[in-house]
């Protein structure tokens, strides 16, 4: 199995910074792909941003395109999510999620809430 824990959400101003830490542990090995999504309340889950494991290439939502920034410390087995730029529409339910061939592993997930 595989277990993955957020951490690093808060309130923050619009306009400002934070970064949010994703630890997975347990068959870290099974994993190809890490991501991040969010879901704002009555809102769909969306994705935001992934990052293979392996390569380090990555993706982004169009939403979060030049504020957000995926990266990786495999050393550690953790995923961090800079976001910067914020603004009232990024308040959400952050998750983080690592995936297999056949698998998603989801986080709880940390709540981020930017105030106008």
């Amino acid at each position: 199995q595989v277990q993955v824990v957020e951490s690093g959400g808060g309130l923050v101003q619009a306009g400002g910074s934070l970064r949010l830490s994703c630890v997975a542990s347990g068959r870290t090995y099974r994993i190809d792909t890490m991501h991040w999504f969010r879901q704002a309340p009555g809102k769909e889950r969306e994705f935001v941003a992934a990052i293979y494991w392996s390569g380090g290439s990555t993706s982004y939502g169009d939403s979060v395109k030049g504020r957000f920034t995926i990266s990786r410390d495999n050393a550690k087995n953790t995923v961090y999510l800079q976001m910067n730029s914020l603004k009232p529409e990024d308040t959400a339910v952050y998750y983080c999620a690592g995936s297999t061939t056949s698998y998603m592993y989801w986080g709880q997930g940390t709540q981020v809430t930017v105030s106008s």
